[in-house]
C-alpha cells in the first residue's frame, strides 16, 4: 500500500470510529468521516480529517461524498445505533438506521467499485449461546432486534461478495471500553456499564443500576467479556490491510479478550481503580440481554495475528482518567 490511501469511516465521530479514526491518521492512511452527529460529538473528529455532515440513510448525499473522493480504497462502517434494551421498543429505528442505512452505504461501495468493506459487527449476532466460549460457528440467532440488524447486514454483504467479489470483514465485538489519548467513551443516553460506573462516582448520577442479579452466573450477574478500544481498533486496521493486500476477503472475526467478568466483579474493579466507592442497586433485567458472553478469539490470532494487550485493570485505569478529565463527557 502507498502513502494516504484513503478510507471512509462512517460514524468517525462516535466513540469506536474515533478511535479508528485517530489511528488511521497516526498509520499515514487519509481519513474521510461521514457522521450525522446525532451521536457522535464533533470534538471527537480528527482535525486531520475530511467531514462531511451526513445520514446514511441519506443515499443521495453519501454518493456525493464517494463522487467527491474517488480516491477512496475501502469503507469502514461504524454508523448504527447501538442499545440493545431501545432495540426491543423501537425495533423500527433498528430497522431503518442500521439495516437501510447499511445498504446504502454497500450498494455505493459497489457501485463506485472500492476495494472492500470492514462491518462494525457485534456478538448480539449469537443470541443466547448454547456453548461458551463462542466461535464464529456458533449458531447465529440473535434474541434482540439490535443483534438481528447487525446480522442483516452481514448477509448483505456475503450476497454481495458472491454477485460482485465486494471483499468485506464483519467484526463481532464484545463489550468496548477504555479511552484512547483524549478520546472516550461519551452516549447520550449512556446505557454501558463502564462509564456509569464512573458517572456515579462523579455525581453524574447517584446510584448504580446492576441489571438483574439472578441470572445463571456465580454472583448472580450477567457476564461479559471486555476488550479495550484501542486493541479493538487495531483489530478494524489489521483487518482493513488484509482486505487492501487481498490476504482475506469474506471473514467474520470475534474480537474480545476472551475473559469473562461479571457486572459486579467489574463494579469491584473500578472501585480499586478509582479509589472510590460505589453505590449500586439491583434493578429489573433489561429486556435483550442474554446471561453470558465470551469470545474464542482463536480465529482471528491465527488468521491476522492479533492479540489483546490491554487486561482489565488496564482498561478501567484509561476509562477512569479520560471520565476523571471530562465529568460531562463532551463539551459538544
Amino acid at each position: 500500500m502507498g502513502n494516504k490511501t484513503s478510507i471512509l469511516v462512517t460514524g468517525g465521530a462516535g466513540y469506536i470510529g474515533s478511535v479508528v479514526s485517530k489511528i488511521l491518521i497516526e498509520e499515514n492512511f487519509q481519513v474521510i468521516i461521514v457522521d450525522n452527529l446525532t451521536k457522535g460529538h464533533k470534538q471527537a473528529i480528527q482535525n486531520e480529517a475530511k467531514f462531511y455532515h451526513c445520514s446514511t440513510l441519506n443515499k443521495e448525499a453519501l454518493n456525493e461524498v464517494f463522487e467527491e473522493n474517488p480516491q477512496i480504497s475501502a469503507i469502514m462502517h461504524f454508523a448504527a445505533s447501538i442499545e440493545v434494551g431501545e432495540s426491543v421498543v423501537l425495533p423500527d429505528k433498528y430497522f431503518y438506521n442500521n439495516v437501510l442505512g447499511s445498504l446504502n452505504v454497500i450498494d455505493l461501495a459497489n457501485k463506485h467499485k472500492k476495494e472492500g468493506f470492514i462491518l462494525s459487527s457485534t456478538a448480539a449476532v449469537y443470541g443466547d449461546p448454547k456453548t461458551i466460549p463462542i466461535n464464529e460457528s456458533s449458531p447465529t440467532i440473535p434474541i434482540n432486534p439490535y443483534g438481528f440488524s447487525k446480522l442483516q447486514v452481514e448477509q448483505f454483504l456475503k450476497y454481495y461478495y458472491n454477485a460482485y467479489k465486494l471483499k468485506y470483514s464483519c467484526l463481532r465485538y464484545f463489550n468496548a471500553c477504555g479511552s484512547y489519548k483524549n478520546l472516550g467513551e461519551d452516549h447520550n443516553p449512556e446505557t454501558h456499564l463502564i462509564p456509569n460506573i464512573y458517572k456515579t462516582i462523579l455525581g453524574g448520577q447517584s446510584t448504580l443500576k446492576i441489571f438483574g442479579d439472578k441470572y445463571n452466573t456465580h454472583d448472580g450477574t450477567a457476564i461479559r467479556d471486555y476488550i479495550h478500544v484501542e486493541d479493538l481498533a487495531r483489530a478494524h486496521i489489521l483487518a482493513l490491510k488484509a482486505i487492501l493486500e487481498s490476504s482475506i476477503t469474506n471473514e467474520a472475526f470475534n474480537i474480545g479478550s476472551g475473559s469473562g467478568y461479571s457486572v459486579e466483579e467489574v463494579v469491584k474493579a473500578a472501585e480499586e481503580a478509582s479509589g472510590r466507592p460505589i453505590s449500586r442497586i439491583i434493578a429489573d433485567p433489561r429486556p435483550g440481554d442474554a446471561p453470558r458472553l465470551i469470545a474464542d478469539t482463536e480465529k482471528i490470532q491465527s488468521v491476522l495475528g492479533w492479540k489483546p494487550e490491554h487486561e482489565l485493570k488496564s482498561m478501567l485505569k484509561s476509562a477512569w482518567e479520560w471520565h476523571k478529565s471530562n465529568p460531562e463527557g463532551y463539551k459538544d
